[in-house]
């Protein structure tokens, strides 16, 4: 599903309309990053919780010259599905 579905659906299910539904729609995930840069964790009751996690700096390797690249530390981005929306797909 692209975004575009997901605009069209708010708008189907709220009576909103498309420009309305994709304001709505960018908003939420505004929200969500948002939360995420602040507080490290957003959590949506019934859908689940997105958190950040750190990632240690590590040594790699270039597949096609064999030779060790150092990858920097960063943080990453986690997602952990809540109940609700573990019986609704299984």
């Amino acid at each position: 599903m692209k975004k575009v579905d997901f605009i069209e659906g708010v708008a189907e299910k709220t009576g909103l309309t498309k420009a309305d539904s994709a304001k709505a729609f960018d908003a939420v995930f505004e929200l969500i990053k948002e939360a995420l840069k602040k507080e490290g964790k957003a959590a949506i009751a019934g859908f689940g919780t997105f958190n950040v996690s750190k990632r240690a700096a590590r040594e790699g390797r270039n597949p096609r010259t064999g030779e060790t690249v150092k990858i920097p530390a960063r943080n990453t981005v986690g997602f952990k599905a809540g109940s609700a929306l573990k019986e609704t797909v299984n």
